[in-house]
């Protein structure tokens, strides 16, 4: 069984920063992309950021381009989130995911269907 686990998270004021960190454990895989994912109350998840290990190309939502970097290990299945210049719109449930089918080296896995192992989440709130 794979578990990834979230941590990072909290409470911070706007404009401020916070690290997610997350990290695969349990059966051993070969993951091709890991991703980012966030929900608000009452809102759908939304994709953040990804990261496609073949080619370390990386994509972000417009909504945290120039905030947010995603960065990672392949080899050790983690992946962190930095996230810089918070607002109070980026408050939310983050969820880290993992893809363990090659859709391609250059491909970008920004649809959540594309993931096969979820965390359980980590609670980011930005008081403005």
């Amino acid at each position: 069984q794979v578990q990834l686990v979230e941590s990072g998270g909290g409470l911070v004021q706007a404009g401020g920063s916070l690290r997610l960190s997350c990290a695969a454990s349990g059966r051993a895989f070969n993951s091709f992309a890991m991703g980012w994912f966030r929900q608000a109350p009452g809102k759908e998840r939304e994709f953040v950021s990804t990261i496609n290990w073949s080619s370390g190309n990386t994509d972000y939502a417009d909504s945290v381009k120039g905030r947010f970097t995603i960065a990672g290990d392949n080899g050790k299945n983690t992946v962190y989130l930095q996230m810089n210049s918070l607002k109070s719109e980026d408050t939310a449930v983050y969820y880290c995911a993992a893809a363990a089918v090659n859709y391609g080296t250059f491909y970008s896995y920004t649809q959540s269907r594309l993931y096969n192992y979820w965390g359980q989440g980590t609670q980011v709130t930005v008081n403005s």
